[in-house]
């Protein structure tokens, strides 16, 4: 995968990957710019075995506070329908390579996560907070829907459709501690101890059977549309496909050796 990034901040070691905007002084806002360039980076993430487990993280005490007033919402103004639509499905289009990416997404939430900063939090498969995360779903406080980069499909499912739409309607701030309540962070610590915690939990994902855990985040996706018997069958199928690797062959050979296995994500 490149880390020779330009529009956000990326480094990779020992299997993570470790993403956040670079606008630390604006709190990390997002370009036109930002959004395609994670949009593709997330898309040849689909190609790549190195990377098995993706951190999203803050930068000088703020996630993200969504699309930069200046440099997105000024333009938009004075855009056609065409461009506009260009542009929301170019959004969407990164939720949807975050979801598709195969690889699981950590993210870990200090301060501001407003707008579509919200949204990417929301897209990743774990979240862990501090105590003075702000999640802010404000779509409609500039005038707009709340249903953006699919927050009416995907925020229910987190956090319960009667929050959801009290989020969505009201725009409000989600605190640390209420968000842990609600479901939205898996788990909250302290900003001294943020990194860690998500390199932990990244470290614990990326040392198991990459490409079971790869499909586990497809089926994840994929169930969301399928019946009950659909679903069971599908993950048959899943299972039968992980069955045939050989990270559950060592799995078995380390269970009679009395040893820990040692997974390699094939």
């Amino acid at each position: 995968m490149r880390t020779d990034v330009q529009h956000f901040r990326c480094d990779i070691a020992n299997g993570i990957a470790r993403v956040s905007l670079d606008r630390p002084d604006r709190k990390n806002p997002l370009t036109f710019e930002s959004y395609a360039e994670l949009r593709d980076w997330f898309r040849d993430l689909a190609y790549d075995d190195d990377v098995r487990a993706v951190v999203f993280g803050p930068n000088g005490g703020n996630f993200s506070s969504g699309g930069d007033v200046h440099d997105i919402i000024g333009p938009l103004t004075k855009m056609t329908m065409k461009e506009l639509l260009a542009f929301t499905r170019m959004t969407g289009d990164l939720v949807k390579a975050m979801v598709g990416c195969g690889t699981p997404i950590i993210a870990a939430v200090d301060g501001i996560c407003a707008g579509a900063g919200a949204i990417i939090a929301m897209a990743s498969d774990l979240r862990i907070g501090t105590p003075e995360a702000k999640v802010a779903f404000l779509f409609n406080r500039v005038g707009l829907a709340g249903c953006d980069m699919g927050a009416c499909a995907m925020l229910p499912r987190i956090v319960g459709q009667g929050r959801a739409a009290e989020l969505l309607y009201l725009g409000r701030s989600l605190g640390g501690e209420e968000g842990e309540r609600w479901g939205f962070f898996n788990r909250l610590v302290t900003g001294v101890e943020l990194e860690a915690a998500a390199t932990e939990m990244a470290t614990r994902i990326a040392d198991g059977p990459g490409f079971a855990n790869s499909m586990t985040k497809t089926m994840l996706a994929q169930e969301w549309s399928m019946s009950l018997d659909m679903a069971i069958e599908a993950e048959a199928q899943a299972q039968a496909i992980c069955m045939q690797g050989n990270d559950f062959r060592r799995a078995y050979e380390a269970f009679v050796a009395k040893e820990r296995p040692v997974f390699e994500g094939d």
